[in-house]
């Protein structure tokens, strides 16, 4: 893990996979891979799911597209997914920064590039920018049911976030769209079923289920620990409703194994 954690810090870039205490960080840098964070590491929200650094941000750094296209060819990957922290003290969200960092990587390698993007509060001026740029992939999290957010997701709003996703295609018809749940939050199995068909609705591509896991004491509890059978039932229903893939599993993660899943979409027949 010394190996990718001294690339980050020499370039000084972020990783969402140690800001949030991802579960897969070792497996992940192991492999010399890791979802880039940009705009900085403190978010402006409060999520209580979330183990990120929450506060007033330090200003947007404009040589990161630049520095994350010099990681993104020393490790060779051929599957890039960049995040950030929502930043809504930025007019646009940092919806152009996102852009210019897809715009560099695309411009500059042959890997595909998936963004997994912040609401932006519901701008579709933002979500243009971004899917003008042309990225491979937009993911946008749902991350729970519409009834837990104002317990997890505060800040949030469950069908603007719904809403966000299904405008993609109206941008491009040819980017793919993905979100992800965290289970054992409180939801239940029907709420679960309902969100997912929520997002099928909304012509979303992929799906990623897997369990919540508390950071700190001080985040949203763990209300219940998913069997594996049930994420299986998931992962059934999701291919039953028409999603080109799902991954749910106890440790999946909405990046993990990012590449693989879009690749999925590929042998999809449209």
């Amino acid at each position: 893990m010394s190996r990718m954690e001294s690339l980050l810090n020499r370039m000084h870039l972020h990783s969402i996979c140690e800001s949030a205490l991802c579960p897969n960080i070792g497996q992940c840098f192991e492999r010399s891979t890791a979802t880039f964070l940009i705009l900085g590491e403190i978010c402006t929200r409060r999520c209580t799911f979330c183990a990120v650094k929450k506060g007033v941000p330090l200003p947007v750094d404009e040589c990161e597209p630049d520095q994350l296209l010099a990681a993104v060819v020393h490790l060779r990957l051929k599957h890039v997914v960049i995040t950030s922290v929502t930043r809504d003290d930025l007019g646009d969200g940092g919806a152009a920064h996102f852009a210019r960092v897809a715009d560099q990587l695309l411009k500059n390698t042959e890997a595909t590039v998936e963004v997994l993007i912040p609401d932006f509060q519901g701008s579709q001026e933002s979500l243009r920018k971004v899917a003008a740029a042309g990225p491979h992939v937009i993911d946008h999290n749902l991350e729970t049911v519409p009834r837990l957010y104002p317990d997890v997701r505060p800040q949030a709003d469950y069908h603007r976030s719904l809403e966000l996703l299904g405008r993609v295609k109206e941008f491009d018809p040819l980017i793919v769209t993905k979100s992800g749940l965290m289970l054992g939050l409180g939801e239940r199995e029907d709420e679960v079923l309902a969100t997912m068909s929520d997002l099928r609705k909304r012509n979303c591509d992929l799906l990623t289920l897997g369990q919540y896991l508390q950071p700190t004491p001080s985040h949203h509890g763990i209300v219940r620990f998913i069997h594996p059978q049930e994420f299986e039932r998931y992962e059934t229903a999701g291919k039953e409703m028409g999603f080109a893939a799902v991954a749910s599993a106890p440790l999946v993660r909405s990046s993990f194994n990012a590449g693989e899943l879009y690749r999925r979409v590929k042998q999809w027949p449209q």
